[in-house]
Order: C-alpha cells, then sequence, then structure tokens
C-alpha cells in the first residue's frame, strides 16, 4: 500500500473507530438482542419472544394503526402546505421575504417541550385559547385530550406546524433553481399561472418534493415527542401511542430491550418499504 494511502487511513483511523463503536456495533448488536428473551436471567435466544409476539401482539398493532394514520393524512397535507408556502415565499410581489422565510422555518428551532406545553396550555378544555375560540362561534369545547380522534387530529396539526416551514425551505431552494426563461416562454405562449403551477412548476420539483416526502416518512416512522409530551405519552387510552412511543415503553419502563429491538427493526423495515414505494411511484417513465 503506498505510504500516501496508509497516511490517509491513519488520518481516518480515530472517526472510524469512533463510528464502528458508536453506530455499527450498536446496529449489529441491537438486531442480535432482537433475537434474544430478555426477560429471563441469563438472556437466551427465543425467535417466539420478540418477533413472534409482534404478529399478536395487539399494543403493536395498535401502534401502527396510529402511525400509518398519521403518515396517510399528515404527510400529504403537510407536502401540500409546503409546496403552496415555498410558492408565496418565491413570489416577488411578497415584501419583506426574508423575515418570512425566517417565520416559517422557526418552529423547527424552537424547544421541542417548549412548544410541546405551548400546545398543551392552547388546547387545555378549562382555560385553551382554541377552545375559547371554538366557544365564541357558539360550538361546544372540545375535550382536546380525553377524546382519541381529537388527540390525534391535536398530533397532526402539531407535527404540521412544526415541518411545514422546514419542507417549505427545501421546496423554496427547488423553486429557485427553475430558470426564469420557462416561464417567460410560458407567458409568451399565453399560459396562465395556475396552470404555469401544474405543467412547469410540479413537474420540475417533483425530486424536490419526493425527497421531502421520504424525509417525512422517516421522520413520521419514529415520531415520538409529539404524542409523549403533548398527549400524554399516547393518550388517551393508547389512542396516539406510535411505534417509537411504543418501542421507548418497551425498551425503558418495561427493560424488554429484546422485543424493543424488533420494533425498531420492523420500523426501518417500514420507513425503508414506504420510502422506496413512494420513489418507484414518482420515478419518471421511460
Amino acid at each position: 500500500m503506498p505510504f500516501r494511502t496508509r497516511s490517509a487511513y491513519a488520518f481516518l483511523a480515530p472517526y472510524l473507530l469512533v463510528f464502528a463503536t458508536f453506530w455499527v456495533w450498536p446496529i449489529i448488536n441491537s438486531f442480535l438482542i432482537s433475537f434474544q428473551n430478555t426477560r429471563i436471567n441469563p438472556w437466551k435466544y427465543s425467535f417466539q419472544a420478540n418477533w413472534g409476539r409482534l404478529f399478536y401482539d395487539p399494543a403493536f398493532y395498535n401502534a401502527l394503526y396510529n402511525t400509518l394514520i398519521i403518515l396517510v393524512i399528515q404527510v400529504p397535507v403537510m407536502i401540500a402546505l409546503a409546496t403552496v408556502m415555498a410558492v408565496m415565499l418565491n413570489s416577488p410581489l411578497l415584501k419583506a421575504r426574508p423575515l418570512f422565510r425566517f417565520a416559517f422555518f422557526a418552529p423547527v428551532v424552537v424547544g421541542e417541550v417548549a412548544y410541546a406545553a405551548v400546545f398543551r396550555l392552547m388546547f387545555s378544555l378549562d382555560f385553551g385559547i382554541i377552545n375559547k375560540l371554538i366557544s365564541a362561534v357558539g360550538l361546544s369545547p372540545v375535550s382536546w385530550f380525553d377524546n382519541a380522534n381529537a388527540a390525534m387530529a391535536l398530533i397532526i396539526l402539531a407535527v404540521t406546524w412544526r415541518w411545514a416551514g422546514y419542507n417549505a425551505i427545501i421546496i423554496l431552494a427547488g423553486l429557485q433553481s427553475i430558470p426564469d426563461d420557462v416561464y417567460e416562454a410560458a407567458t409568451l405562449d399565453r399560459v396562465s399561472k395556475v396552470q404555469q403551477f401544474f405543467h412547469i412548476t410540479l413537474p420540475l420539483l417533483k425530486p424536490i418534493i419526493l425527497f421531502c416526502v421520504v424525509l417525512s416518512v422517516i421522520g413520521t416512522m419514529q415520531l415520538f415527542t409529539e404524542p409523549f409530551l403533548i398527549t400524554n405519552r399516547g393518550g388517551p387510552g393508547g389512542g396516539t401511542e406510535t411505534l417509537g412511543l411504543l418501542l421507548y415503553r418497551q425498551g425503558f419502563t418495561s427493560l424488554n430491550f429484546g422485543y424493543a429491538s424488533a420494533i425498531a427493526y420492523t420500523m426501518a423495515a417500514l420507513a425503508v418499504t414506504i420510502s422506496l414505494l413512494n420513489l418507484w411511484v414518482g420515478r419518471d417513465p421511460k
């Protein structure tokens, strides 16, 4: 091996060692743990204890159902909203565009605990501003934290509020990469702005939107903060418990590390499968 190559690997060695110790080995080890019954001492190999349990565990199916509901409803709504926001932020008619871009991106940098506490206060049954507004128009207040459907709607609303601006900034970058000549030519051909959006902007933004969809799918499959902090650990009665929250409960509350590892790899497999499906559906026809 040439001296320069050996020198390069010598400089990389500390990073590679840390990478292997704290990233590669934990992944391999957790996969091995998923095949062991960790409820007994010493741990023993048992496929049925963890992977077999996934097929008949009602808690797992409940968490999977809740996660998929959020995925199917929240992700399309958020991506559509982010696209509209990006188009508005890219408009030359908008004044103080940098200020609005910062305002839309700001929810991402807000502390998770802080914004969860604000949402709990805003949607409180007794003194929340949302229920006061609902009462002001003559409707009955909603018990957001005691009704499973209302709590699920609250989770979807919170996640959309937090991440729509982030995706809008990514889509905005894609919009700014589209040459102005394309729109000028369409305008000369008397193509309306609406037609330009659907026949020029959206097709050219397709790779960027697909990228945002894949990121959102991965994030939704790992969703933990909102159901844990806003709806009090997936309440009411598990109505908002997600796979990420179930993993936490099994691993750090019940100390069932084997089953938690099996859930983690199931989450990863689902995220990869759904992401690949999105990429396949959104591929360019040949």
